[in-house]
């Protein structure tokens, strides 16, 4: 949980200190006012990366060299960010300078669901497997170990396919790719499995539209599951020596939930794929919640678009059932009596890169 966060020369923002309650933060303004912004400077904080920018260089107010952006998080650990374009990018964590960008997710677990969060069924796979690796870093102990042990056989693997290697040669990572390759798909289908339940739970309370509706699990290992993980490396090498990099594995995993056996892509209008996507981020922090002690810090972006006001009072009540520090950036300035505020909420008003308490 943010207890406060501090913003310098950060897009069109020069200087704005925020006290977060531990409820609902509401940042209200119109577009272009710095709402976004704000977000996108505790995403960076948690991160160490923004969902803006590959260069971090456009994150600096026009006519200044540097940003710096800091917050406390619970227990008062202070963390700092600075980029610089000569210098680059400098964080700290708890006073110390930061030595793994994974030690900032453990400190600051956070969602971030972003405006057009309907492109979860457009983006492909690879967007939702980060998804649930998402859960599984910061719930399965053992997770983090075997996805960077799988990542890096599998680029020793793939290297050897493309110097047209021996196949014996290419053949000395299988062994270690199934180990790693096996446990990854068990972590991601017993994760699955938990968040389907999960899922079903909040989505009726997003969305009253199905009341009946069956939700069903389809997950894709990354080969055919009728098939040993290691018999199909050994029988697809000629394939992959074509192709110059290994095809099946759990790098190529994909799952979905089926709503009375149908696509939500095909079956859900824009409002309804946007509560979707905000029940499973609902599902994950419950599950987080239900494993550790610590709590999660979700984003919004732009609540109001695609949901009305019922919609939007659904999703904001589901927040207070969950008892998650949440920033909701919205252009709606009766969003506050929808919310009906008390004293863990709170509501900022946000113009032209100023940011006050209102």
């Amino acid at each position: 949980m943010l207890t406060e966060l501090s913003l310098t020369y950060f897009r069109n923002i020069n200087k704005s200190v925020l006290y977060p309650v531990a409820g609902v933060n509401l940042l209200v303004g119109e577009n272009g006012s710095g709402k976004t912004s704000v977000l996108e400077a505790i995403y960076l904080l948690a991160m160490g990366r923004s969902f803006r920018s590959r260069n971090l260089k456009h994150v600096v107010q026009n006519n200044q060299q540097q940003c710096q952006l800091f917050a406390r998080i619970s227990q008062g650990i202070p963390v700092g960010l600075q980029f610089s374009k000569t210098t680059g990018l400098q964080i700290r964590l708890n006073n110390a300078p930061l030595k793994k960008l994974s030690e900032l997710a453990c400190h600051l677990p956070l969602q971030y669901i972003p405006a057009n969060c309907h492109e979860f069924f457009e983006l492909g796979p690879r967007f939702r497997r980060r998804v649930v690796d998402w859960g599984l870093f910061h719930v399965e102990h053992d997770f983090l170990f075997h996805w960077q042990a799988y990542k890096k056989v599998l680029s020793q693997r793939n290297a050897a396919l493309r110097n047209e290697r021996p196949n014996e040669e290419i053949k000395v990572w299988d062994a270690s790719l199934n180990v790693h390759g096996l446990k990854l798909a068990q972590y991601r289908m017993e994760y699955l499995k938990k968040l389907v339940v999960q899922y079903e739970k909040w989505f009726r309370l997003l969305c009253d539209d199905f009341p009946k509706a069956k939700f069903e699990l389809r997950y894709l290992p990354g080969w055919p599951k009728s098939e040993d993980f290691s018999e199909v490396l050994r029988e697809t090498i000629d394939r992959d020596r074509a192709l110059g990099y290994t095809r099946a594995g759990p790098h190529a995993a994909d799952w979905s939930i089926k709503i009375d056996g149908l696509d939500p892509a095909e079956l859900f209008s824009r409002g309804q794929q946007k509560l979707f996507f905000l029940a499973i981020c609902f599902a994950q922090i419950s599950i987080m919640q239900q494993v550790k002690e610590q709590k999660s810090v979700l984003l919004i972006d732009d609540l109001s678009s695609e949901l009305d006001s019922n919609h939007q009072r659904y999703v904001l009540q589901a927040i207070k059932t969950l008892k998650v520090q949440t920033f909701v950036s919205s252009t709606n300035p009766d969003l506050s009596a929808i919310l009906a505020l008390n004293e863990n909420d709170a509501m900022f008003h946000v113009k032209r890169g100023d940011v006050r308490l209102t």
